[in-house]
C-alpha cells in the first residue's frame, strides 16, 4: 500500500508567455537564470512576475530581460526604492550568448522569453529563438489546434 501525499506543493512555474506560441514560430529553447534583488525573489516566490509583454534584448555582448513585470509586495522594505519593470540582467554561457547573437544579427530572429520558473531554489528563464507568424499563418496554427482536439474527441468517443 503506497502512501499518499495530502499536502499541496506549490508549483515549480512563476510564469508563461502562452502569447509566444501565438504569435511566433518557436525554434531553439534556452535556459537563462536571471539576476534579481531581494525583493524581486520574495515577490516571485508569492507568485507576482509576469513575462507576456517582456522581450530579450542583447547589448555589449551581454542579454537582458525588457518588460518583465514583478509586482512588488506591500511588505517590501520602505528603504528600498522598487522598480517593477526594471531591465535584469540574464545569465547564459558565452556560446549560447554567441548562438543567439549570430541568430539575431545574421538570421533576422527575436528572443522571445516563454516560461520562468524555479530551479533547485534559483528563479530560471526559458527563452526561444523565434521568427514572426504572418496572419495567415496563426489562422493555420489555429485550425490545426481544433482539428487536433476535434480529433481526440471522436477517437475517445469511439473507444
Amino acid at each position: 500500500m503506497a502512501k499518499q501525499k495530502n499536502s499541496k506543493q506549490p508549483s515549480a512555474t512563476i510564469a508563461l508567455n502562452k502569447r509566444a506560441r501565438h504569435d511566433y514560430f518557436l525554434e531553439e529553447r534556452l535556459e537563462a537564470g536571471l539576476v534579481l534583488e531581494g525583493w524581486e525573489v520574495k515577490a516571485l516566490r508569492a507568485g507576482k512576475g509576469r513575462i507576456t509583454e517582456a522581450y530579450v534584448l542583447i547589448k555589449d555582448g551581454e542579454a537582458f530581460l525588457l518588460g518583465g513585470h514583478i509586482q512588488p509586495l506591500e511588505s517590501a522594505s520602505t528603504h528600498v526604492v522598487v522598480d517593477p519593470t526594471r531591465t535584469r540582467k540574464l545569465l547564459l554561457h558565452e556560446r549560447e550568448l554567441a548562438t543567439l547573437i549570430g541568430a539575431t544579427e545574421q538570421k533576422g530572429y527575436t528572443i522571445v522569453p516563454l516560461a520562468m520558473y524555479w530551479k533547485r531554489g534559483k528563479a530560471k528563464l526559458e527563452i526561444a529563438l523565434a521568427k514572426g507568424k504572418a496572419k495567415h499563418d496563426k489562422r493555420q496554427s489555429k485550425k490545426e489546434a481544433d482539428w487536433n482536439r476535434r480529433k481526440a474527441q471522436i477517437m475517445r468517443s469511439d473507444a
